[in-house]
């Protein structure tokens, strides 16, 4: 069993701030760090943390960050030999944190426009394999290889996440559609759906694409709408640091789970718990857990229950 992440990896540059910006308003940080980052290289590490083989189909720049960005991880035990590179620059984002462990990111996606579905070939994609695509990438090669993937009997895991225009038959060839809640709206507003809040979305999707809609909703917990049911998961109570990379934690661990061939139900419990623990440490990989935190901590959420 294999879990294959098409997707971005970024150079993120954190800044903590005492207040969020306004529109025209210049709020300053006496630093800055830099963190490895990016949708799709954040889900590679918490998927590989949580116990699966994974492997990494991306782009980076021809320049020191990119390096660094493959060298981190290979140290976590992800393939990159899929992980080319290009004449853009490596992605990045800028991302600024509340005390409350809020935040704002603004991104640059750079070489990660430049990958494309042939990057990943047919020996990768099976029955034994698991798909994780995002938005950090271009939708039109998300669609491509979502319908080889799906031809080629894998389980696929979309999360539509930063929420941008998409092929609607994209969706068609997913199983399990990943979004939280601002993005589920933006989704139905893209589908010209009158169901915008999140349950009653999901629903209206679920039945559309005939498959299992995932919503997140942060200290809520998560909900999960398949055509014939319905399950709710809490979260775990944390003290939040930084909510940078939660859902990216929740969306790596879930796909983990549901590769070692974990129900549904359970896989969504540790994804829980993942997301949880991910917010109490700041940088969107640091607070990442390992599956022997994970199973330490699972019996601290009670299972996911019907809605």
């Amino acid at each position: 069993m294999t879990v294959v992440v098409f997707g971005s990896i970024n150079a993120d540059f954190i800044l903590s701030v005492d207040r969020l910006p306004g529109p025209g308003e210049t709020v300053v940080a006496p630093t800055y760090r830099f963190l490895p980052g990016g949708k799709g290289a954040n889900q590679a590490v918490a998927a590989a943390r949580a116990g699966a083989r994974v492997a990494f189909i991306g782009r980076i720049g021809e320049d020191a960050f990119g390096q660094t960005l493959k060298d981190g991880l290979a140290a976590e035990g992800i393939d990159v030999t899929g992980l080319g590179t290009s004449k853009e620059p490596t992605g990045a984002a800028f991302i600024a944190i509340d005390p409350t462990g809020e935040n704002q990111i603004l991104g640059a996606l750079g070489a990660n426009y430049s990958v494309r579905a042939a990057d990943v070939p047919d020996a990768a994609l099976g029955p034994k394999t698991t798909l994780v695509l995002e938005m950090e990438v271009p939708p039109a090669e998300n669609a491509a290889l979502a319908a080889r993937a799906r031809k080629a009997g894998c389980r696929v895991l979309f999360n539509f996440a930063p929420a941008m225009p998409a092929p609607a038959d994209l969706f068609a060839d997913v199983g399990i559609l990943c979004v939280n809640e601002h993005e589920i709206e933006a989704l139905a507003r893209q589908m010209q759906m009158a169901e915008r809040d999140p349950e009653p979305a999901a629903w209206a999707l679920s039945r559309r694409f005939g498959n299992t809609v995932i919503v997140t909703l942060g200290p809520d917990g998560a909900i999960a709408i398949s055509p014939d049911a319905s399950r709710r998961i809490d979260a775990l109570p944390v003290t939040v640091v930084d909510t940078v990379g939660a859902g990216d934690a929740f969306l790596g661990v879930l796909a983990a789970g549901l590769d070692e061939g974990l129900d549904l139900p359970r896989a969504l419990r540790r994804a829980s718990v993942a997301g949880s623990i991910a917010c109490t440490m700041a940088g969107a990989r640091t607070g990442m857990p390992t599956g022997a935190l994970i199973d330490a901590r699972e019996n601290d959420l009670a299972p996911a229950r019907p809605l």
